[in-house]
């Protein structure tokens, strides 16, 4: 079984866009944990961008990686994922997170907040409710940004209940009838078919609220890409498919999103003043061919650089895990931090996403030396000295 090193590199990409877009939120009019004194709509179209697809990009790869782990080594596999991902989301809710809750709470509380960090970091992990404004209270504590982590966890359940409930010869049934589905026009039409499915019914019902229990639209969306890259990881048919096809994806993916920006911020809607439903409809279809169109592209463009090794992306696919754990916290306090200087927010924003890499690389560069660390961001053991030359062709810590 050969490494796809198409898809190490777009996780490394969507990954390194995440840092770019949480330092956008600080600057838009969207809600935040600590919001900018210079928020604008103005870059809410770049921002756009990625949104439909960012993050399903990252859950259809890791359904590839969670087939690739079970044909390699199904055996502990769920007990190994899970130590790879719940034991970073419970550090991260009880030592990376709490610093995103607290200058959320001093930033946005009614009337200010001026206990110390510790005081609030007590009421933290007691689940205190107190924390409230018009919106309601904040949930303590919180996974924020590793919400990631559980869902991917869930989705990963289910894979391996598809392992062990069904027969092998029926698994390898519907993975060849999922690349008969997913062959030529196929791998376009029925993952926009399905998404377009979940937002028309799902989206206006059920608010993305990234709490598992009762986000509905994202597993519905997330679930889908998730199963996707599952069935299809093995599938010749699949990934050539969406090689001849995209630049048929980038231009209906392109299309889409410009329809998307222009109904919003130029043709004089919001949401005080919405579009008809008819036209709400259609943005709702638009937004899932744009989300499945744009994946489909970057993978239809990558697969001919499924051989690029690197030193590079070696090093970048095992620092992706903890620079994710990591960004969000070291975003938001820097974020606080600079707000007295009132710098240009040009320079600023720059200064932030510069700073957040060239920190959070400097971690990884500690964690990935220390024992103790290394379980805590997701890493495995240090390999010894006898399989250093095999960890470098190794399943990477977020993906295959």
């Amino acid at each position: 079984m050969h490494r796809r090193h198409d898809l190490d590199w777009l996780r490394v990409i969507a990954f390194g866009l995440l840092v770019i877009y949480h330092v956008g939120l600080y600057y838009v009019s969207w809600d935040w944990h600590v919001k900018s004194p210079a928020t604008s709509i103005a870059p809410e179209p770049l921002m756009l961008l990625t949104s439909p697809w960012r993050m399903s990009l990252l859950f259809l790869i890791s359904g590839v990686a969670t087939a690739f782990m079970f044909a390699r080594q199904p055996a502990g596999l769920l007990r190994r994922r899970s130590w790879q991902l719940l034991l970073p989301l419970l550090f991260g809710m009880a030592v990376i997170v709490p610093p995103q809750a607290y200058y959320q709470v001093v930033e946005q509380l009614p009337g200010g907040y001026s206990e110390s960090y510790w005081a609030f970091y007590g009421k933290y992990l007691s689940g205190y409710q107190g924390f409230c404004d018009s919106d309601g209270c904040l949930r303590v504590p919180t996974w924020n940004h590793l919400w990631f982590l559980p869902y991917l966890w869930s989705y990963t359940v289910l894979a391996w209940l598809l392992w062990r409930l069904l027969p092998s010869s029926a698994l390898q049934r519907l993975r060849q009838w999922t690349g008969l589905t997913l062959n030529g026009w196929g791998a376009l039409i029925v993952p926009v078919a399905v998404l377009a499915i979940a937002r028309l019914l799902l989206v206006n019902r059920f608010e993305q609220t990234h709490a598992l229990t009762d986000d509905w639209y994202n597993h519905a969306q997330y679930g889908s890409v998730f199963l996707i890259g599952y069935l299809a990881a093995f599938s010749s048919r699949f990934w050539e498919s969406l090689q001849r096809l995209r630049w048929l994806s980038l231009t209906l993916a392109g299309v889409c999103y410009a329809a998307l920006i222009h109904t919003w911020y130029f043709a004089g809607y919001n949401d005080a003043q919405p579009p008809p439903l008819a036209l709400r409809l259609a943005l709702r279809v638009a937004w899932a061919v744009d989300q499945w169109c744009a994946i489909a592209a970057l993978l239809g463009f990558a697969y001919r650089w499924r051989e690029a090794d690197s030193p590079i992306l070696r090093y970048l696919t095992l620092a992706v895990f903890p620079l994710y754990i990591l960004h969000q916290t070291v975003i938001v306090v820097l974020a606080h931090k600079l707000k007295p200087l009132q710098l240009s927010p040009g320079i600023e924003a720059a200064i932030l996403i510069a700073v957040t890499f060239a920190l959070c690389l400097g971690a990884y560069e500690l964690i990935r030396r220390s024992a103790l660390l290394r379980p805590l961001f997701g890493l495995r053991d240090q390999p010894t000295a006898r399989t250093s030359r095999t960890s470098a062709k190794a399943i990477s810590e977020l993906g295959d």
